[in-house]
């Protein structure tokens, strides 16, 4: 699993990170620091919680192909 980040559009109200700063760290000023997560096995489930947790809807979430 992939998540997407169009990092240009975060307004930094930092949901994502309130529900792991491990798979979407912030930088300096509060802003996504990264474009792209590629979930570790077994955190999936939160992953998918932190792309939903945003407002402007800027984390588009791939599942893998099985």
């Amino acid at each position: 699993m992939k998540i997407r980040i169009d990092k240009a559009r975060c307004v930094g109200n930092a949901r994502c990170a309130a529900i792991s700063e491990t798979l979407f760290p912030l930088d300096d000023d509060g802003y996504i620091a990264i474009t792209e997560v590629d979930v570790p096995p077994g955190q999936e489930q939160i992953a998918r919680r932190g792309a939903r947790a945003c407002p402007e809807r800027i984390m588009i979430i791939e599942e893998d192909s099985k």
